[in-house]
Formats: C-alpha cells, sequence, structure tokens
C-alpha cells in the first residue's frame, strides 16, 4: 500500500514557515518521498502500517493550512501516468525486499 500526503500550508508569517518547515521535516524523517512539491508518499506493508503513518501525521500536523491523506495500493500507485516528464530512478522506492546472506 503507499500513502500520499498532500499539503498547502501558508508561509506569510515567521511561525508560519516554522510550521511549514517543521512538518516538512517530520515527513522526510519519517521515510516520505517527495514526489513533487508538497505531495510525498510512503509504502507501508499492511493496513497495520497505514494506520501507523496516519497516527504519526496527524500527531504532527501543522496547526493551519490543509493536509490531506489518501491510501492506495502498489497496482493503483503504479498506474500513474507521466503526462510530462519522467520518474525518478535516482530514489530505491519500491516493495522488493533486499536479503544478504
Amino acid at each position: 500500500m503507499r500513502i500520499l500526503i498532500f499539503y498547502d500550508l501558508p508561509t506569510l508569517k515567521k511561525k508560519d514557515l516554522r510550521e511549514y518547515r517543521r512538518f516538512r521535516k517530520f515527513l522526510v524523517k519519517s521515510g516520505f518521498i517527495m514526489m513533487q512539491e508538497s505531495v510525498y508518499s510512503k509504502l507501508a506493508l499492511n493496513q497495520t502500517g497505514v494506520d501507523a503513518i496516519v497516527n504519526s501525521v496527524k500527531k504532527n500536523k501543522p496547526n493551519d493550512g490543509i493536509v490531506q491523506m489518501l491510501t492506495i495500493t502498489e497496482k493503483q500507485f503504479a498506474k500513474i501516468e507521466y503526462l510530462v516528464g519522467s520518474k525518478c530512478s535516482d530514489i530505491i522506492d519500491s516493495t522488493d525486499r533486499l536479503v544478504i546472506i
């Protein structure tokens, strides 16, 4: 499964900028990968993982602005169609497991 986060936060005041940076840093430290500006995604193995991630984001949400979450399957995510540009391949972003023996 994949969790997508979409956000639009105010940045007019110093306090707003601080909240924006804090929330973005939280997403990156939590393992979210930026798809484009203000759109982040993260893999989750199962519904329990999704629930834990959702609760963590809810605890760290900013006070103002708009933050939206969408959970989709990997099959749905794989159907994303790039109209302009292409997928960035320098980030390992898959469900494949690395096994070292």
